[in-house]
């Protein structure tokens, strides 16, 4: 079942809301639906992880923190979902970002004149942040919608085998039973 690999993989809510730098929050941190692993919380969970980390602003994991308390999912795997836009995948992300924001906005595409600088960020930087902008918003919904629907679907199927297996098992089980009755 996929709440075991999860599990694993995840700290104990204890840990966390004994922390005491998190003492005011403790009472938001306390919802045990921001803890559970069934498909909805984990569902939603990567959905405000993959959008969270498709926002280009710092404080990605603040912001996913904040949307699991508020939708009340899992609040560890959004919160490390975040990752998903660490510094090696950053410029490829935020490059993709800006390419498709500028075909959805209609945008001439940027110079080819690219140099790693403060000053070429800052002279380019009015032409560029709203297809910026604009397509990190549309690859986080999109990101946000896909990923809920695939972990959504990939969970029923594997609660579908196990539940074929188990079904397969008690038919051995009563077969070997018969089997044993008889003399």
């Amino acid at each position: 079942m996929p709440k075991r690999i999860i599990k694993r993989f995840l700290p104990e809510s204890s840990k966390i809301t004994g922390h005491k730098s998190l003492a005011k929050l403790s009472k938001y941190l306390l919802e045990p639906n921001l803890w559970h692993l069934n498909r909805r919380s984990v569902a939603g969970a990567f959905s405000v992880g993959v959008f969270s980390a498709f926002i280009p602003a710092p404080g990605q994991m603040l912001i996913a923190a904040l949307g699991a308390i508020f939708a009340r999912v899992n609040l560890p795997i959004s919160v490390s979902l975040v990752w998903l836009t660490n510094p090696l995948t950053l410029a490829p992300v935020f490059y993709i970002s800006y390419k498709i924001g500028a075909w959805l906005l209609d945008y001439p595409p940027l110079d080819s004149d690219f140099h790693y600088s403060w000053e070429w960020f800052s002279s380019a930087f009015d032409r560029i942040w709203a297809p910026f902008l604009f397509g990190s918003i549309m690859l986080g919904i999109f990101g946000a919608v896909f990923s809920n629907i695939m972990i959504r679907i990939l969970w029923r199927i594997l609660v579908s085998r196990n539940w074929s297996r188990r079904k397969r098992l008690r038919k051995l089980k009563t077969q070997n039973m018969n089997i044993a009755d008889k003399p």
